[in-house]
């Protein structure tokens, strides 16, 4: 897959609400309510990774959860990277079915068994 280039970036993020380019990587934290929610959120996030066949690299701090995607063979930032789950909701593409719009959704939020993810 090649990579794309400053104007294809810059116009993917366009549609990534709260993503942001630093270097070759899309970023984007999530904060939870504390630490254990944000471990129920970063296990979700790796079983949608697990199923994508796409890892980000995850800093966890406390109730805050950064994602960083790149696509490292390519050594920069691709299409995948774009949609991947988290990267790929956006508040104007349309919802996907509520009771579970991405694989492994209906355990985040274990809090509440059954809701699904919150990747905002």
């Amino acid at each position: 897959m090649p990579r794309l280039d400053d104007t294809a970036v810059e116009e993917g993020l366009q549609h990534l609400p709260g993503w942001e380019r630093r270097g070759d990587e899309i970023v984007k934290t999530f904060v939870r309510d504390d630490f254990a929610h944000a471990m129920v959120f970063v296990n979700e996030v790796a079983a949608a990774a697990e199923a994508a066949g796409h890892h980000p690299d995850i800093d966890i701090r406390w109730n805050k959860v950064t994602l960083a995607l790149s696509s490292h063979a390519e050594g920069g930032l691709t299409d995948r990277d774009f949609s991947w789950p988290p990267a790929s909701r956006s508040s104007t593409s349309p919802p996907n079915p509520p009771d579970r719009p991405f694989p492994g959704d209906a355990l985040v939020g274990a809090e509440e068994p059954g809701r699904p993810m919150d990747w905002t």
